[in-house]
């Protein structure tokens, strides 16, 4: 029994029969997914798949949950968010015959399949921060955490999606936060948006595997997508070093090449990047 008829819970039933393969009737042969579950309350979806994926076979196994009490995000930040308030979902992929370096690109993926079905689906003018924040309106509606599984004897890895879709902007978690609902979003049905979401992912990975895991198309994606290219921006590196210019390109492995202001380029694998403006350099 559900009492919120602005957050009702997720149709488990309904997505299953929409996303995993064999569970309509007669099967979709587009079907990807191979299991969906939806539970009620868990510490980190990403956790539980995570080790799901270290005791068996859970490649292409999707867990939503209605609650998180311990979220994390990079570098181990935790957020909260209300009861049914957000889709929080996690998904394992596999790699098969590549090596552990080729699931770098696998969150900047899952950020354009997150922009592509948010436009698609809720009308949003949604775009990536690098390397995975998805912003509307410079605020940040969702975050993209990947974490590796395994590494043989083929290379797995969980991805993780924190959408906000009905907060207030009382319940945000920091000023610089949004919601499709504060945004004015054409949808804010979480089945919905589900089954956007895993469907985007689908079709994103399987187009990487069919381009024989060639990046060219995809980081042409990502550029086309990604509002941090053109910036002044603050890169915080790590060892404390901070790097200001312009954010100009995202190079083969996903890294974001800044050029300072001497037109020295570096590409930046991994760090705290902020939008500034130029006065504020």
């Amino acid at each position: 029994m559900w009492t919120n008829l602005d957050r009702p819970p997720l149709d488990e039933a309904a997505l299953r029969k929409a996303l995993v393969a064999g569970a309509g009737a007669p099967a979709d042969p587009r079907s990807f997914w191979r299991r969906l579950d939806v539970v009620a309350e868990t510490g980190s979806t990403n956790a539980d798949l995570l080790d799901r994926a270290l005791r068996g076979d859970a490649d292409r196994h999707v867990l939503l949950a209605e609650y998180q009490s311990g979220p994390r995000g990079r570098h181990a930040r935790p957020w909260v968010s209300p009861r049914q308030a957000q889709i929080s979902m996690s998904a394992v992929l596999t790699m098969p015959g590549r090596t552990l370096s080729d699931m770098g690109w696998l969150p900047l993926l899952t950020g354009v399949a997150v922009v592509d079905a948010l436009r698609s689906i809720a009308d949003v003018p949604a775009e990536l921060k690098w390397p995975n924040d998805v912003l509307i309106g410079g605020r940040k509606v969702a975050g993209i955490l990947a974490e590796v599984a395994s590494a043989a004897p083929d290379p797995t890895a969980v991805v993780g999606v924190g959408l906000n879709v009905s907060l207030t902007a009382d319940e945000l978690p920091v000023p610089t936060a949004t919601s499709l609902v504060l945004e004015h979003a054409a949808t804010a049905d979480r089945d919905t948006l589900v089954r956007g979401l895993a469907r985007a992912l689908a079709q994103r990975w399987s187009e990487w595997a069919a381009a024989g895991w060639d990046v060219e198309a995809l980081a042409d994606a990502y550029r086309a997508r990604c509002a941090t290219i053109g910036q002044s921006v603050r890169a915080e590196l790590p060892g404390g070093r901070v790097l200001l210019g312009t954010a100009v390109d995202i190079d083969r492995d996903g890294r974001l090449v800044v050029q300072t202001d001497d037109g020295t380029r570096t590409a930046v694998a991994a760090g705290d990047i902020t939008h500034v403006r130029a006065v504020e350099r």
